[in-house]
Parts: C-alpha cells; sequence; structure tokens
C-alpha cells in the first residue's frame, strides 16, 4: 500500500508543481494587492486636488455624460481622504454598428474634487507595465491568465482541478511523513547541519508537516474560489440548507428587455440604505455593482477602502432588480445556515483577512512555502530519477558484459 502511495505523491507532486508554484508566489504578493498597487501607482491612488469632494453618484453621472461609449458597473459610494475614486466601466453599445464600442481600459481613477479622470487601465490586462503589474498577478493567480473558450473559463477550471489534486495529495503527504510510531520525530525534523539532498528532503516533509493544517485550509478554499457552484456548493448542500447564491440562482437571473428602464443608482442607494436598517447592518452601503447578466445591482456595506473585508466574514451584500427594485437576496456573514457560514468563510480563510492584518501575514508566508515545497519536492523527484537511470543503464552494461563474455 505504501509503494501505490508514493507512486501517487509523486505524480501528483509533479502533475501540480508548477501551478503551485505561481500559485504560491502570487498568492503571497496579492495579500498585499491594495499596499503595493498603490506604492507602484500613486497617481492612479492619490487625488490631484484638495478640497471637498464631490459624492459618487454624480462622479458618476459626470464621467458618463463626458464620454458616452461606457457605463460605471462598480462605484465605490465613499472614497478615502486623498485618494481617487476607482471606478470599473463596460462599454455601451454603439447603435451605428449594434457592437460594443471599442474600449482598452475597464477601470478609471477619477479625481473627486474636479471629478476628472486620472487614469485608466485594463484591469488584469497581461501586462507587467508597473500600472498593470499588480491586477496581472492578481489574475494570475486564479486563471492563470487563460482565456474563455467556448463559453468555459479554462483558467478557472485548471486552478480548481489543481486544488483538488492539492487536497486529495496533502492527506497522502501527511501518511507517508509518518512510515511508523518510533520514527515520527523525524518527520518534524531538519537536518540543518547535513544540508545537501537531506536538507532538501526535511524542508520538503518536514516543513510540509510543520504547516500541514494550513496548507490544507488553503487548498480547500481554492477549490471553493475557483469551483464553487460546480463541485462545493452541491456537497455542502447534502449536508446542510443553502440559501441559494444570487450570482448563480437561475430563478432571479435574466436578461434586458427592450424598453426597460433601469432605476437610477440614486433609488437604489435609498433602498440600500432602507434595507441596512430594517436588517440591522452596522456598515454603510460602500459599494454598488451592477450586474449586467443578471440586470440587477448588488451594493456591498463597508467603510471607505475596506471593499475586500479586512476582518471576520467580509461585508454584507444584497442585490435588487435594476427595473422594479425588487430586492433579490442578502448575503449577511454570520447569518444563516452552517452550509452559509460555511461558504462565506471561504474566502476570509484563504485571504488570510479573518484574522486581520495577522492572518494576511500568514497566508503570504504560507504562499512562500507553497512554492518552497513545489521546487524541492521536484528536486528530489528529479534526484531519484536520475537515479533510477543510472541504475538501470548500469543493469543493462552487466547485461552486455555477461552477454559478451559467453560469448568469448
Amino acid at each position: 500500500m505504501r509503494r501505490q502511495l508514493v507512486r501517487l505523491h509523486r505524480w501528483f507532486g509533479v502533475a501540480t508543481a508548477l501551478f503551485l508554484f505561481v500559485a504560491g508566489l502570487t498568492g503571497a504578493i496579492i495579500a498585499w494587492d491594495h499596499e503595493l498597487d498603490a506604492a507602484l501607482n500613486p497617481s492612479f491612488y492619490r487625488a490631484r486636488t484638495a478640497g471637498p469632494t464631490l459624492s459618487s453618484l454624480e462622479l458618476a453621472n459626470r464621467v458618463e455624460a463626458a464620454d458616452p461609449r461606457f457605463q460605471v458597473t462598480y462605484l465605490p459610494l465613499a472614497v478615502e481622504p486623498g485618494h481617487t475614486l476607482q471606478m470599473m466601466v463596460l462599454p455601451r453599445t454603439d447603435p451605428a454598428t449594434k457592437r460594443p464600442y471599442p474600449l482598452d481600459f475597464n477601470q478609471i481613477a477619477v479625481d473627486p474634487v474636479t471629478g476628472e479622470i486620472q487614469g485608466r487601465r485594463e484591469w488584469g490586462a497581461v501586462s507587467l507595465a508597473r500600472l498593470n503589474l499588480i491586477p496581472f498577478i492578481y489574475k494570475l493567480h486564479y486563471t492563470l491568465q487563460l482565456p474563455f473558450t467556448g463559453g468555459v473559463d479554462i483558467g478557472t477550471w485548471l486552478m480548481g482541478i489543481v486544488g483538488i489534486v492539492w487536497l486529495v495529495d496533502s492527506v497522502i503527504a501527511l501518511c507517508l511523513s509518518f512510515p511508523s510510531r518510533k520514527a515520527w520525530r523525524k518527520s518534524f525534523a531538519f537536518r540543518l547541519k547535513r544540508g545537501g539532498h537531506a536538507l532538501t528532503f526535511d524542508l520538503h516533509r518536514s516543513g510540509g508537516v510543520w504547516i500541514w493544517g494550513l496548507l490544507t485550509i488553503v487548498a480547500l478554499t481554492s477549490i471553493s474560489m475557483n469551483l464553487s457552484s460546480q463541485v462545493v456548493r452541491p456537497i455542502v448542500s447534502r449536508l446542510s440548507t443553502l440559501t441559494p447564491d444570487p450570482l448563480n440562482n437561475p430563478e432571479i437571473l435574466r436578461t434586458p428587455q427592450p424598453g426597460e428602464r433601469m432605476l437610477s443608482r440614486e433609488r437604489i442607494v435609498e433602498l440600500a440604505e432602507q434595507a441596512r436598517q430594517e436588517m440591522h447592518v452596522a456598515a454603510p452601503p460602500g459599494g454598488l455593482y451592477y450586474a449586467e447578466f443578471m440586470h440587477a445591482y448588488g451594493v456591498g456595506f463597508y467603510t471607505p477602502g475596506n471593499d475586500h473585508g479586512d476582518t471576520g466574514l467580509g461585508n454584507p451584500w444584497m442585490y435588487w432588480d435594476a427595473v422594479t427594485g425588487k430586492r433579490l437576496a442578502a448575503q449577511i456573514p454570520g447569518r444563516g445556515t452552517a452550509g452559509d457560514i460555511f461558504m462565506q468563510v471561504q474566502f476570509p480563510l484563504h485571504s488570510g483577512r479573518i484574522l486581520g492584518l495577522g492572518g494576511r501575514i500568514l497566508i503570504s508566508s504560507v504562499g512562500v512555502a507553497v512554492a518552497m515545497l513545489s521546487v524541492t519536492g521536484l528536486l528530489i523527484w528529479l534526484k531519484k530519477l536520475n537515479a533510477r537511470r543510472r541504475s538501470a543503464q548500469n543493469a543493462n552494461l552487466a547485461r552486455s558484459a555477461g552477454g559478451a563474455t559467453a560469448r568469448w
């Protein structure tokens, strides 16, 4: 049995090593995406003008009026002092061609005092330019920058499958790390003085043992991040009732109908404020999102700069039909069934934000460790592969020599 497990661990490790190396290093970086992006691109983050700021809703109306080629699809409802207001945009349909206007950007940074657009970029574009570097790394982390093909997000599926293999391999690795009760101490030791292959082996085996629990959490949550509706939610729903996911609920997903008049963003914010008071949500409406594929508005409740949810289970979100104003769904962290809370905890655990700053430091360190385990695993495999090849070559030479002696 152990021989079969060793073989599985070897091939699972080789198959996923490159993917986990990339995911580990990029994950260590994007734990600090906001801070790094702001340090690299101060002109995209710092407002040029000091003074009283316009409301976010007014700013969105102004930039849309100034450039009718696009519509604002994500809008922070308040701005951090001295910062730009960063909006996500999508192209409108050109009446002449019946096709979306060609745009080379999907994010803009707006001066909140003047309404001037200070910067534009294509978030997630394949580019190593300073302006695009951190969004590029962020998207690389979970999609490998692979495109949609035939309506399928190849990168997200691939990284989700890698997560499944990684989770299974983590269990196999733990079994292999403790071959007997008497030798269990060796699985926690590092032979620092010996160096070379012995240290490489210990970094891989013992290093993995010491942080095995964290690695398992990251592997499980990576599956949830990439294959939530396809894999995780169907499994969890067998154990606990789940509130329907508003972004994947066929009962509320619909396409806009010709002639429909959408509610204004101002009206949606009014509805959000009413709902906040009714449902006793502490944070104010902090971000407004238009989900075109379901023809609905989503509102997140958070303070300026806390759009990721810096501690706990993240931010509340509610959704309204863009035409009727009917409330479609609400996701309030800490409320719901056991299954709902399990799903709510996935991103905070994966990002480390559930523990605040300390959690982000921890998850960044785990990312580096994942990259190290991938490299040491490949080095061990290559050493054993070379040893097997030399052994086979020596055996062939011995047989050849034996045959020649027999003929002589």
